[in-house]
């Protein structure tokens, strides 16, 4: 055969299998993705299919949403169990508010989760102040902590939470962590502080640990992002914050602001339902009452807040966080403020915001001037002159600080805090978990933390945004259509 004649095959076949690619791709997928995937196949054929072989599938294994489902039954008989007992009933089947149903409803169709009544919730914005809460709430662990992190490292501003857990330990608690495999091994403590938490009698998993193309084989940026403490299911942590120093052992001057709310209460079982589900995909355990008796829950009321959790992820048939956010958001009648340093909207949540400002809602972003992700900044940063001309007022927190807090308060009753992003990676792809409070006191409270960033932020003008270089410009638009490659 000459060269001319292998050139030809080969491009041949390029052709032929993105064709085929035509029949396979746009199922089930977002036109937005199904486009840009076609693109990049049709445009570098071989490559293009490689890639899409190795991180083209947004869902876990079959055998792994299978689990989910198992567990989301689960959750479900055991929650209407305990909604049985009388002493319960008020606290775990209250009466919602007309204001608040719709929502209700659908986290509990998408989660399985339904509202618990009878919490009280308290927020965190001190970076070192949440490991000083959780290691105080570890010492008066009486039965289990069980802790959930997607960065997980032992080193100087975490050491009192390890050596807390250590002393936990000694006493007779059961201790239980869970760790994502890539979000923690590329820091240089990894292997350490696995070898501590082994010599400590921490029993501990990696979590979506990575593994060749093969039987085992799962997409290797499906990861599990969520951040979750539980201790005797009395006292729970969620947020945005990891179990890391604060710059990340990064090189650069970033360093990160966060928010983490400490909540107590009935709704510390539901933080409780998601760490179950993911040890029980991990360890192949669940957790229930033979397994594991001193998990056995007494649920009591600690307050008279209205609360409810969120699971999501690749697990799921729906992109749950995303179908919150935009129903909550096209809901807002006075304010809604967005904290969040990923927002990469897809159609819906970006039609949902620019709606939201145009029919009058005070709309307010809060995003970061300095990034940690070049791709995610400008694809991000693709977005602002149309959230600007609906008019969205976005601000800058300044550097060398990012600012990586994730909540969302609507009017003056509604807050969301979690570990989720706005972006498609944290709607189709990563597992995420959210806390719902529908309160005054928590949009009060969380109020005065918004404030706080605002006055040290700085406004984005419309007129000053489109004089950007043609360079910035280029890579935005670059960065917005890999974005869709999920």
């Amino acid at each position: 055969m000459t060269w001319a004649t292998i050139t030809t095959f080969i491009g041949l076949a390029g052709w032929i299998s993105a064709f085929v690619m035509l029949f396979i791709i746009p199922v089930n997928r977002k036109p937005s993705s199904a486009i840009a995937w076609l693109l990049l196949i049709f445009l570098l054929p071989f490559l293009g299919l490689l890639i899409f072989l190795l991180i083209g599938s947004p869902k876990l294994p079959k055998h792994r949403r299978a689990q989910q489902r198992t567990m989301n039954e689960f959750i479900r008989q055991t929650v209407a169990e305990a909604t049985q007992l009388p002493e319960q009933d008020r606290m775990l089947a209250p009466q919602i508010p007309a204001r608040y149903e719709p929502f209700v409803r659908l986290n509990a169709n998408l989660g399985n989760l339904p509202a618990f009544a009878g919490n009280a919730v308290e927020l965190l914005p001190g970076y070192q102040e949440v490991f000083e809460c959780i290691a105080l709430a570890i010492d008066h662990a009486q039965h289990f902590v069980h802790l959930e992190y997607f960065s997980l490292s032992r080193d100087k501003e975490t050491e009192h939470v390890f050596t807390a857990l250590e002393r936990a330990v000694s006493r007779g608690v059961k201790v239980r962590v869970l760790m994502d495999h890539l979000g923690s091994r590329k820091y240089p403590n990894f292997k350490e502080t696995r070898a501590r938490l082994e010599a400590a009698g921490i029993e501990q998993h990696l979590v979506l640990p990575l593994h060749f193309p093969g039987a085992q084989f799962t997409r290797p940026d499906l990861r599990n992002h969520r951040k979750i403490v539980v201790i005797d299911g009395t006292v729970g942590f969620t947020g945005s914050q990891n179990l890391i120093k604060r710059n990340y052992f990064r090189k650069d001057a970033i360093y990160f602001d966060e928010l983490v709310a400490r909540v107590s209460g009935p709704v510390v079982a539901q933080l409780e339902a998601a760490f179950i589900t993911d040890w029980y995909a991990e360890a192949g355990i669940l957790l229930n009452r033979q397994a594991a008796p001193e998990t056995t829950l007494a649920l009591q009321a600690c307050g008279d807040m209205l609360c409810q959790v969120l699971p999501s992820g690749s697990g799921f048939e729906n992109e749950n966080n995303l179908r919150l956010f935009t129903s909550l958001i096209h809901a807002a009648r006075r304010t809604l403020v967005i904290t969040n340093p990923y927002f990469v909207p897809e159609d819906a949540l970006m039609t949902a915001t620019t709606s939201a400002a145009q029919r009058g809602v005070g709309v307010t972003l809060i995003n970061s001037e300095v990034s940690d992700q070049f791709l995610v900044s400008h694809a991000q940063r693709s977005y602002y002159e149309e959230l600007l001309k609906a008019g969205v007022k976005i601000y800058w927190y300044p550097a060398p600080v990012l600012l990586h807090a994730k909540h969302i308060s609507i009017d003056d009753d509604i807050a969301l805090i979690g570990s989720s992003n706005l972006d498609i990676r944290s709607f189709q792809l990563n597992l995420e978990v959210t806390l719902v409070c529908y309160d005054a006191r928590v949009v009060a409270e969380m109020r005065r933390i918004e404030e706080g960033y605002l006055h040290k932020s700085r406004l984005v003008l419309l007129g000053d945004w489109q004089t950007r270089s043609a360079s910035e410009k280029l890579f935005e638009n670059i960065s917005r259509l890999t974005a869709a490659l999920q």
